[in-house]
């Protein structure tokens, strides 16, 4: 009785599973829209929640220690900024080239001429420049120099200073460099330049002799000298409150060295004075210089102006080849300009001195004002009997002048050779 019971269970669960079987592999009725819409939609619903809850605070794990571990999400790593670059170390003693104030590179300048290379410099270091450091020769040409050249004065952190040393060309033609370096007052030798090893150096060319070309200085009377409001004699009085000009001899530089002759050029005594001489027109030929040196008159202590180098073509509008400002410190200062733009023109030359609010001892000097130009032919020298009145003027300490006037014979200028104070 149980086993036929058993068998009829036996036949029923299989046949059960044979119509299952087939239903199973029947293909499936295709559902209709808004039945695939509605699981669309759950399925979405379904994973926004899935990412909501990966956003949530981690949950901790148990590690396999058995201790609880953190697994960071992704906000939970930081950005990090990169590392600045190492900025080098300030260093002591570091220079920085500025410019070349007088003979740029590949100047021209004529045989055995004595002249005056200026680099301006900047202190970039945080040392301060003493008169213990120098300008020194390290190679090229030396141009019949000293070897070093003292620092002017204190140079301190961001300041620049112009270091001048006078040179002699070669006497043959050719292109001729000579470096320099500055080495502090433990002799230790620094130049400019990131690593400050480079050198400054002199670059000039030879190519024939220097003449003077117009000598400002022996023709002063022939410019027309005025103030604001008049104009002046030439020669002047010493000490004229109108403002003066005059013609010396055997002037002190602001250094206390003594030159042959110097013209002085004194503003009106009023606030702000100002003097200031145009001399006749001039024709420039290519190739002609100004040069000067200027500085205040030995022991005027209180002397503070502006002097300026100015032309005028024509009538048309005057135009500045050069200023500076200039008060008493012990210095004098060469003036080097180069005139090619003027070639071929008739210019009108113009001197000008302007007080610094109080005139008082503002007596400018100006050493060997002239035009120069290079020549083939070696220069000449020829005199002529003149009879343009000079001034010899003695400072004393508290400044009080002591005039004699006197007649010398002055050179005329035919190729003469250029003076150099």
């Amino acid at each position: 009785m149980n086993t036929l019971r058993f068998r009829k269970l036996f036949f029923l669960a299989l046949a059960s599973s044979t119509v299952l079987a087939c239903n199973a592999l029947a293909v499936a009725t295709p559902q209709p829209v808004n039945t695939l819409n509605g699981l669309y939609t759950s399925a979405a619903q379904t994973l926004n929640a899935m990412s909501t809850q990966g956003a949530a605070t981690p949950t901790p794990q148990p590690s396999p220690t058995g201790t609880l571990q953190i697994i960071p999400t992704a906000s939970a790593f930081k950005t990090f900024t990169p590392v600045p670059p190492i900025q080098p170390t300030a260093k002591c003693d570091a220079a920085d080239f500025i410019t070349d104030v007088s003979y740029p590179d590949g100047s021209s300048v004529g045989f055995g001429v004595t002249f005056t290379k200026i680099w301006r410099i900047k202190n970039v270091g945080t040392c301060p420049w003493t008169t213990a450091y120098a300008l020194v020769y390290v190679s090229g040409e030396k141009f019949g120099t000293q070897n070093a050249v003292a620092m002017p004065g204190r140079v301190e952190p961001g300041q620049t200073v112009d270091l001048p040393i006078q040179l002699t060309a070669p006497k043959q033609i050719g292109r001729f460099k000579g470096y320099w370096m500055l080495r502090n007052a433990s002799n230790v030798l620094f130049g400019v330049g990131n690593d400050n090893s480079v050198s400054i150096y002199v670059d000039v060319n030879t190519s024939g002799y220097t003449i003077l070309g117009y000598d400002f200085l022996e023709k002063a009377c022939e410019a027309s000298w005025n103030t604001d409001s008049q104009n002046l004699p030439c020669p002047g009085t010493n000490a004229d409150s109108k403002g003066f000009v005059m013609v010396l001899n055997s002037p002190k530089l602001e250094n206390g060295t003594t030159q042959n002759k110097g013209l002085i050029t004194h503003p009106q005594m009023v606030k702000d004075g100002m003097i200031t001489g145009k001399y006749p027109a001039f024709t420039v030929q290519s190739g002609d210089r100004f040069e000067a040196w200027i500085n205040c008159l030995y022991n005027a202590n209180d002397c503070d102006m502006l002097i300026k180098v100015q032309y005028q073509i024509g009538n048309n509008a005057i135009q500045t080849l050069g200023q500076w400002h200039e008060v008493y410190e012990g210095q004098y200062y060469p003036i080097n300009i180069d005139l090619n733009a003027l070639a071929g023109q008739k210019v009108k030359f113009i001197f000008t001195v302007l007080a610094n609010g109080s005139p008082h001892e503002d007596y400018a000097l100006w050493i060997a004002p002239r035009i120069t130009r290079l020549s083939t032919q070696p220069p000449t020298t020829t005199f002529t009997p003149s009879r343009t009145p000079t001034t010899t003027v003695t400072a004393t300490s508290t400044f009080t002048a002591t005039v004699t006037s006197t007649f010398t014979a002055t050179a005329t200028a035919t190729d003469t050779p250029t003076a150099t104070p």
